[in-house]
């Protein structure tokens, strides 16, 4: 839900906040004349002057107010449109309320709109609620100028800070990972799931045993005196102590949604070393956190591994010029897909895909296929998704435009963006070659001198990486952000702390929307310059999606609107209700019970070549990703976490097996060939549900199975595998000791994308 920044409630003298005007204005509630019709009209919204924005929002008022059964509602809603409509017959300066409403309106049109209304309703109400005292006693709550001060432990510690800041494929995050392997008892923290895993996967291969801890997965090693673990930045856990931390990609720090959970790291991890990895523009900002908390800082630079190039020219259009080691960026999923269609028309071989909205687990795979020099997949056609996460073998990137549509509009890529997904190409390692560490012996030996900071730099191996775009228009913004620096980082992300907000919400009566709670406690609260509030957006959307489930305490709303619900997929949300409405009932989360999951998409064949089916399957693994995270959160109600593993291993399959039939449908009629069976056959999904024969269908018994009480669904000992593997004690709900992850003062901001 889009709320504009500039929105504020009006202010009295004695510093209430609600809809003031309206009642100075009084209950002259003239009757008004109909207005045509704003909304069918062709002009778009932010190009309506003022006084048409008025007219349309009175006349939506108008229209609104014939619905509303609240009497107090339909009182605040006259005085509103009174006051509305007298601020079209004067050219005195709109109030802030109006000025709200009209930014609101043109953001998000009829619900932006309806939204705006309803936090002004309420901002009315606490208006008429608060006294000055209740409002200073708000403000003191939401004074959150001194982050620092909320770790008090680990403000006991002289922690050294090292940071290894340098351009991609320069080598700082294997440097300080090397460090790690040298402790008992460190952690890493990445920004994906999947930098955790490779990192879980790095360690164990060196013969470390190591945890690997996210929000929908953890695997917790069986091993005594287990001290490693691999975590998403968001399951950091600020309590435990550790000799040496490394939070990789530290420019995060400044992002405009998830910057609080690095901010979160950086003040609050107990290690005696903390190991600092990503690019030069956070060094006066690292610099300013560790003198205010009073650390040692060293900072290490280093130089790119090999050469980057940006190439002179274009490919003037002519996607025929790819050639092997190729990778081509767009900006959306429609884009993605119709360029990978046209390349593999072109030239009869399959090519590798890559883009946000696809599991990490796909994303890895398809990774695979484009670095196997024995295969076919020679060109990859990817998202931004790339510029973290995914070591790959590019020789070229070809950017298809230098710009992207923000929600609003297109606007030119970032200058930061452009240079890490350019510097993908030339990688000096891969994925597979960087997990065997006698390739890592050999091509580091004798490479490694000392800077005048003391970081070791690595000799450039001689793998030039070249960048240029397809159309020639593109290549001046190109090259412009290639020779020019990003701006400095100057605050960090933040969110203020669970127990603020348990606090702020004490304020409020029981019927206060929690999304406006949320909005109130972002506009009082007070900040150091070097620190920003991260935008609440998808707080607020997931406040207001939940916002009728009954039952839910504040603690529920919080950890939901923690959650990684994915809400710009609108099929999302009836899913996140009715998770929610598990929650608020206390029981009925068994996977097979939840109707709203769209578990039939299993039953069906693989549909080939159909974008709908596809986005359907993605939009199953999402709903199941949630139900993992909120397993974790509501064990007892959330039960069948094995199952859900499962059924998460079978969408992959699916969305891997349209991936590729897709590609040998289009090579075969591209030649001319008869395609016979593509759809080829699934096999037997064999869950193994309790008194199912063992040569039942697997889609028979899953789907059968919907009817039947919980405990008849299955047995653990039924499901005992996962793409092969056997689920750990974490990954079938039995009780496992790790780090306690909820700290104090604990964080509540949405937990990382795949």
């Amino acid at each position: 839900m889009q709320v504009c920044p500039q929105a504020r409630f009006t202010e009295d003298a004695s510093g209430k906040e609600g809809l003031h005007s309206c009642h100075v204005l009084g209950n002259d509630h003239r009757s008004q004349q109909r207005q045509p019709s704003v909304f069918a009209t062709s002009v778009p919204r932010d190009q309506l002057s003022p006084k048409a924005l008025t007219a349309a929002i009175v006349q939506h008022l108008g229209n609104l107010q014939e619905h509303i059964e609240d009497p107090e509602y339909q009182n605040f809603i006259r005085d509103l449109t009174s006051a509305l409509g007298d601020s079209l017959s004067q050219s005195q300066k709109a109030a802030p309320i109006v000025d709200s409403l009209r930014h609101s309106f043109i953001e998000q049109g009829l619900p932006g709109l309806k939204t705006q209304l309803k936090y002004a309703f309420h901002g009315y109400l606490a208006s008429r609620r608060f006294s000055k005292i209740n409002l200073q006693d708000q403000a003191r709550v939401a004074d959150i100028r001194y982050p620092v001060e909320w770790y008090p432990k680990t403000r006991q510690m002289q922690r050294m800070i090292h940071l290894h800041v340098g351009p991609t494929n320069s080598g700082k995050t294997y440097h300080a990972l090397k460090r790690l392997e040298q402790v008992q008892v460190g952690l890493y923290a990445g920004p994906l799931r999947l930098l955790a895993h490779e990192v879980y996967t790095r360690l164990k291969a060196s013969g470390k045993p190591c945890n690997l801890i996210t929000g929908d997965e953890r695997q917790i090693a069986e091993a005594d005196g287990v001290s490693m673990s691999s975590c998403t930045v968001e399951m950091v856990p600020v309590n435990a102590d550790f000799d040496v931390a490394v939070v990789d990609e530290i420019q995060m720090i400044g992002h405009e949604e998830r910057g609080w959970a690095w901010t979160q790291a950086v003040l609050g991890l107990k290690a005696k070393e903390l190991h600092l990895c990503g690019e030069e523009r956070t060094v006066p900002l690292i610099k300013e956190l560790a003198a205010a908390m009073g650390d040692d800082l060293q900072i290490h630079h280093y130089q790119r591994l090999s050469p980057l190039k940006t190439m002179s020219a274009s490919l003037k259009g002519n996607l025929g010029s790819l050639r092997k080691g190729d990778c081509v960026l767009a900006f959306s999923k429609v884009q993605i897909h119709k360029i990978k269609r046209e390349i593999e028309i072109r030239t009869k071989k399959p090519v590798a895909v890559v883009y946000g909205s696809l599991p990490p687990e796909i994303r890895a795979q398809q990774a695979q296929l484009f670095n196997d020099p024995n295969n076919d997949y020679d060109i990859l056609v990817a998202s931004d998704a790339i510029g973290m996460g995914l070591n790959l073998s590019i020789k070229r990137i070809i950017f298809t435009t230098t710009r992207k549509f923000n929600g609003r509009s297109e606007v030119p890529v970032q200058i930061a963006q452009i240079k890490q997904i350019a510097g993908r190409a030339g990688r000096y390692r891969t994925a597979a070659q960087a997990a065997a560490p006698d390739i890592i012996a050999k091509d580091l030996t004798g490479l490694e001198a000392k800077s005048r900071t003391g970081s070791p730099v690595i000799s450039p191996a001689k793998t030039l990486g070249l960048v240029t775009t397809l159309h020639q228009g593109d290549l001046s913004a190109l090259r412009n952000a290639m020779e020019n620096q990003a701006d400095p980082i100057m605050s960090a992300g933040l969110l203020p702390p669970v127990n603020v907000l348990v606090r702020f919400a004490a304020y409020f009566p029981p019927s206060t929307p929690f999304s406006y709670i949320l909005l109130s406690l972002h506009n009082k609260s007070i900040l150091h310059p070097r620190f920003h509030l991260c935008s609440q957006q998808d707080h607020l959307l997931i406040a207001d999606t939940i916002e009728p489930v009954k039952n839910l305490t504040i603690s529920d709303r919080i950890i939901f609107c923690a959650s990684p619900a994915s809400l710009k997929d609108d099929t999302q949300r009836p899913v996140l209700r009715a998770f929610a409405e598990c929650v608020g009932n206390k029981g009925g989360g068994g996977i097979l019970d939840i109707r709203a999951l769209n578990l039939e998409l299993l039953n069906q064949q693989v549909i080939v070549g159909s974008k709908d089916y596809l986005q359907k399957l993605e939009s199953l693994h999402k709903s199941l990703i949630l139900y993992l995270w909120l397993s974790y959160r509501f064990a007892g109600i959330f039960s069948t976490q094995a199952l859900a593993f499962y059924v998460k291993s079978l969408v992959e399959e699916r969305i891997q097996q349209t991936l590729s039939q897709a590609s040998a449908t289009i090579r075969h009629v591209a030649s001319g060939s008869r395609l016979g069976n593509v759809h080829g056959h699934l096999g037997t999904l064999n869950l193994q549900l309790a008194k199912a024969d063992d040569d039942r269908n697997g889609a028979d018994q899953f789907l059968g199975a919907r009817h039947l009480p919980r405990d008849n669904v299955f047995r653990k000992e039924d499901i005992s595998t996962v793409k092969g593997k056997t689920p750990t004690k974490s990954s079938i709900g039995l009780d496992v000791t790790i780090p306690d992850l909820i700290s104090h003062p604990q964080p509540w901001g949405r937990d990382s994308p795949p």
